[in-house]
C-alpha cells in the first residue's frame, strides 16, 4: 500500500491509460464486464458537482472582499479574468467547430442512459429559467445555471453583509477546503476508474476511439499554447510592454510545478513567489491577484471544456445550436471559476455544462483516460494566465519594479 501511494498520481493514471488499452485492444468488446469499475468512479464525480460548485463559488466570491475597497487593483484584476476566460472558452469552441475531433467515430454500439433535451426555450423563458426559484429543488435537479445565480448571489450577500457576513464566509471557505479534500479522495479512485474506461473504450470501439481521444488531446495542447504564445503574449507585450523573455524567465518555476502537479492551489506559493521576486510586482498586488486568479482564473480549463462539449456532442450526434455555444460559453467561463485548483476538478465541471445542453454523460468516460494528460497542460495556463494578470495589473498601478524583472544571468 505505501508502495502504491509513493507512485504520485499523474504516474498511476498515465500507467493505468496504457495497461487499459492494451488489456482492451487484446480482450476485445468482453472488456465492457469490468465497466462497471469505470462507472462508479463517474458516479462519484456526479455526486461532487453540485456541493463543489456551491461552496467554491461562494468563497470565490466572497474571497474578492468589499469591491468598494479594492478600487483599481481589483476591477482591472476582475476585467482582465472576465475577458480572457471568455476569450478562451470561444477559442475552445472555435476548434472544436473547424477541427471536429469527434466526428466519424461509431458510438452506436455504446449503450446510452436517458440523456437530457437540450434547452430549446427562447431567450425570455431561458432567462426566467436561470432564476432559482426553489435552491433546494435546482440542486436536487443538478439545474447548473440557477444554481449558478443562486451562489453568486450567496457571495454577493456575504460582501454586503461586511463584518456580520464573516461568519457565513467562513462556514463557506470551510465548506470549500472540505470539498477540496473529497475530491482529493475520489481522485484518488482515478486510476481504477481510467483502466477499467478505456479498457471498455479500446475494447468495445477500437483503434478510431483512440484516435479520437488522441485528436481531442492534441486540440488541448494547442487552444492552451494559442492561449499563452498568443493572448498572453499579446497582454504582456500590448498592455504591460514588458520584455516577454524575461516574463517566461521569471515564472519558469510556477510553470513547471503547475505542469507536473495540475494543481493551481498547489502552485500558489510557487507563483506568488515568482511573480513578486522575479517580476517585481508589489506584495499587494501579488497576493491579491494570483491568489484570486487560483481561485477563478482558469482560461485552459474554460478552453477545455468549450472543447471537450463539443467532443462529446460530435461523438454521440448531438446538434447543438447558436443558442447552446453561447449557453456553453456561459458556464465554462463561470464553471471555471467554481472549479477547485486541484486535479481532476474539470471532469466535475464537464458534467454539470454536458446536463445543460444534452450532451451524453458517457463523453466523461471517454475523457477521464487521458484527462490527466490534459489537465496538466491546462494548469500550466491557468497558473500562467494569473502571473499574466498581476504584471499587468502592476504595472497599470505603478506596483511593480520593472528593474527586478529576472535576467537570464539571475535564472
Amino acid at each position: 500500500m505505501k508502495t502504491w501511494f509513493a507512485i504520485p498520481l499523474w504516474q498511476r493514471v498515465i500507467g493505468a491509460l496504457v495497461l487499459g488499452i492494451v488489456v482492451g485492444l487484446v480482450w476485445g468488446p468482453g472488456a465492457e464486464s469490468i465497466k462497471i469499475i469505470g462507472d462508479v468512479f463517474i458516479a462519484f464525480i456526479k455526486m461532487l458537482v453540485v456541493p463543489l460548485i456551491f461552496f467554491s463559488l461562494v468563497s470565490g466570491v466572497a474571497a474578492i472582499g468589499d469591491l468598494r475597497k479594492l478600487g483599481s487593483v481589483g476591477w482591472r484584476a476582475l476585467l482582465l479574468f472576465i475577458v480572457t476566460g471568455q476569450v478562451a472558452v470561444w477559442l475552445g469552441l472555435a476548434l472544436g467547430t473547424f477541427l471536429e475531433p469527434g466526428v466519424g467515430l461509431d458510438t452506436s454500439v455504446i449503450e446510452r442512459g436517458a440523456v437530457p433535451d437540450p434547452d430549446s426555450m427562447d431567450w425570455r423563458a431561458t432567462l426566467l429559467n436561470a432564476i432559482p426559484t426553489s435552491p433546494v429543488q435546482v440542486m436536487a435537479d443538478v439545474n447548473v445555471l440557477p444554481l449558478i445565480v443562486f451562489s453568486l448571489l450567496i457571495g454577493i450577500g456575504i460582501l454586503m453583509a461586511k463584518e456580520d457576513g464573516a461568519p457565513a464566509q467562513r462556514i463557506f471557505d470551510s465548506g470549500a477546503i472540505v470539498m477540496q479534500k473529497v475530491t482529493i479522495l475520489v481522485m484518488e479512485l482515478t486510476p481504477f476508474g481510467v483502466f477499467a474506461l478505456m479498457a471498455w473504450v479500446a475494447g468495445t470501439v477500437g483503434v478510431p476511439a483512440l484516435v479520437a481521444l488522441a485528436k481531442l488531446v492534441g486540440l488541448n495542447y494547442l487552444g492552451c499554447l494559442l492561449i499563452i504564445g498568443v493572448m498572453y503574449v499579446g497582454i504582456i507585450k500590448g498592455l504591460a510592454r514588458l520584455p516577454v523573455t524575461d516574463f517566461f524567465r521569471g515564472i519558469v518555476d510556477a510553470i513547471a510545478v503547475a505542469y507536473s502537479t495540475a494543481s493551481s492551489n498547489a502552485t500558489l506559493p510557487v507563483t506568488m513567489r515568482c511573480v513578486e521576486r522575479n517580476l517585481g510586482v508589489s506584495r499587494p498586488v501579488t497576493s491579491f491577484t494570483t491568489s484570486l486568479g487560483a481561485t477563478i482564473n482558469m482560461d485552459g480549463t474554460a478552453m477545455y471544456l468549450g472543447l471537450a462539449t463539443l467532443f462529446g456532442a460530435q461523438i454521440f450526434g448531438v446538434n447543438l445550436d447558436t443558442a447552446d455555444y453561447f449557453t456553453i460559453a456561459l458556464l465554462a467561463t463561470v464553471g471555471s471559476i467554481g472549479a477547485a485548483g486541484i486535479p481532476g476538478a474539470g471532469l466535475i465541471m464537464m458534467a454539470a455544462i454536458f446536463t445543460a445542453v444534452g450532451v451524453p454523460l458517457e463523453t466523461i468516460a471517454f475523457i477521464a483516460g487521458v484527462d490527466r494528460i490534459m489537465d496538466m497542460m491546462r494548469t500550466a495556463t491557468n497558473v500562467t494566465g494569473d502571473a499574466t494578470v498581476a504584471v499587468t495589473v502592476g504595472v497599470m498601478t505603478d506596483e511593480i519594479d520593472k528593474a527586478e524583472m529576472v535576467s537570464a544571468d539571475d535564472v
